[in-house]
């Protein structure tokens, strides 16, 4: 397909700047990475509703969400992994551009796919939270069953089981939620992001 009768208007739209000057805080992209069951999406939730509370203007995608909708055409093949993830980051980004702060809670299992990520939405507004939780209690908290059907082969490809996961080297944020309640990960979480965030 050609490129040539495509003409953006980046150029027109009203600034970031001035979105975030309405909403009154400092847009940013919180990218939740760690194992399956490791507790991203649970802690994401209960993040957002807690910025919610002290008046920041969220959006939170999520790995199940996103290949219901948009990227429900894609697999879990290496390419459709490194596809899902570059399409999830330029979703991001016009979140962005909204002056909004997307929390998103993706496994994204390689280093190489998180830099990828972090290229499409901008090193300054990409924050990387590992969330550390042991292979073990990721698989006896197990809520959905994949780590047991990836066990039997009934899944192929599943991280930490057939795939490896690499952990982050440098995370901006790492929470290590063995032995702590949600309420103790998400009062980390805001101690280390509103500074950043706020206006």
């Amino acid at each position: 397909m050609s490129t040539e009768n495509i003409h953006p208007i980046f150029d027109q739209i009203i600034p970031r700047e001035e979105k975030e000057k309405k909403l009154n805080q400092n847009a940013r992209i919180l990218w939740f990475t760690g194992l399956s069951g490791s507790g991203k999406t649970t802690l994401a939730l209960a993040l957002e509703k807690k910025l919610s509370e002290s008046g920041y203007f969220t959006q939170l995608l999520d790995g199940d969400n996103i290949r219901s909708g948009i990227n429900k055409n894609l697999g879990f093949s290496e390419e459709d992994r490194i596809e899902n993830i570059r399409r999830i980051a330029e979703i991001s980004k016009l979140f962005l551009n909204c002056g909004i702060i997307c929390i998103n809670c993706f496994v994204s299992p390689t280093i190489e796919m998180r830099q990828k990520a972090k290229a499409i939405i901008g090193e300054k507004d990409f924050i990387e939270i590992f969330v550390n939780t042991p292979l073990e209690l990721c698989e006896k908290r197990d809520v959905k069953g994949l780590y047991a059907k990836a066990r039997q082969g009934g899944i192929s490809n599943f991280t930490g089981i057939q795939d490896g996961y690499e952990n982050p080297l440098n995370p901006d944020i790492e929470v290590k939620t063995e032995n702590k309640s949600i309420e103790q990960c998400v009062e980390e979480l805001i101690n280390k992001l509103l500074p950043i965030i706020k206006k």
